[in-house]
């Protein structure tokens, strides 16, 4: 059988088969690098659970790695939605982060302001996603508990994920949206045994007949230690007019002559901030 991944637990895993029927499975061997959102070829194991044999071709894999590890977060999405919240305050540099590694899996982007309604910190929250807006990533405001509608028309016809920091109010976004959601977790973990059920696993849930989100775990950190040098540079979209006008083939954008980027960064076309979000991640300040 075929299906799709709606749930991932650690090693278990829940399908949703072509029937419309959902298994919960476990994967062929001791490792599993499988998400929320893959496509998988199913064996039945048994009258209520299965065996994931296969993943089938994925369009994209939106992860993150650090020195250690890598840490599936949700495959075959077409858009990434950032959550962020007026409180509690969110950091620039995880969201920076997250957009680069939209960015290298050719994912959409969308940023939430979330918390609009407290509006007498709204304009600090307003200060902060400028940079975004500037580089034309879309930023909309809102208020989950009272205008989630909002983001209906952004959600139809793709498979969005949602990420954040935790806080932000990613479970009430959902809830809203999708109400449901907290049946259909119930539903999910009581199948995988996997008793009360917390915001750390992915799960996604269907919108509408060609439209699904997926629900994230908070994040604490965005580790990019899988992107080369040059999917780095790539991913920052407002360097892509400036990358291979260098003198060298080879340069790092840091002490070299006649750099590009360098020459952007002097005349004002990219921010000192962002650049120095690049050299952090490149390891040019270690």
């Amino acid at each position: 059988m075929r299906g799709r991944v709606v749930a991932a637990h650690g090693r278990q895993y829940f399908v949703e088969v072509d029937d419309g029927r959902r298994l919960p499975c476990f994967p062929r061997g001791k490792k599993s690098d499988i998400a929320c959102g893959d496509e998988v070829e199913v064996g039945q194991s048994s009258a209520d659970q299965g065996v994931i044999e296969a993943i089938l071709p994925r369009r994209s894999l939106l992860y993150r790695s650090n020195e250690i590890r890598q840490k599936l977060i949700a495959a075959n999405v077409d858009q990434m939605i950032v959550v962020v919240a007026v409180e509690p305050a969110f950091s620039d540099d995880l969201v920076t982060r997250a957009l680069i590694a939209a960015e290298s899996q050719g994912i959409e982007v969308l940023i939430v302001l979330n918390k609009a309604d407290l509006s007498d910190r709204l304009p600090l929250a307003r200060q902060q996603t400028e940079i975004f807006r500037q580089l034309a990533y879309p930023v909309i405001e809102l208020s989950a508990r009272h205008g989630a509608d909002i983001l209906r028309d952004q959600l139809a016809t793709r498979t969005s994920v949602l990420v954040g920091q935790s806080g932000m109010g990613k479970s009430t976004l959902i809830n809203a949206l999708i109400p449901d959601a907290g049946a259909a977790t119930r539903e999910i973990s009581q199948a995988l045994d996997s008793g009360k059920h917390t915001t750390t696993h992915a799960t996604l849930y269907r919108l509408a007949d060609d439209s699904f989100l997926i629900d994230s775990p908070g994040l604490q950190e965005f580790g990019l230690g899988h992107l080369t040098l040059d999917e780095l540079e790539l991913a920052f979209r407002e360097f892509r007019p400036f990358l291979g006008q260098c003198r060298f083939r080879n340069c790092r954008h840091d002490r070299e002559p006649d750099c590009a980027l360098q020459a952007a960064l002097a005349s004002g076309e990219i921010t000192a901030g962002r650049f120095a979000s690049y050299r952090r991640l490149a390891g040019l300040d270690r």
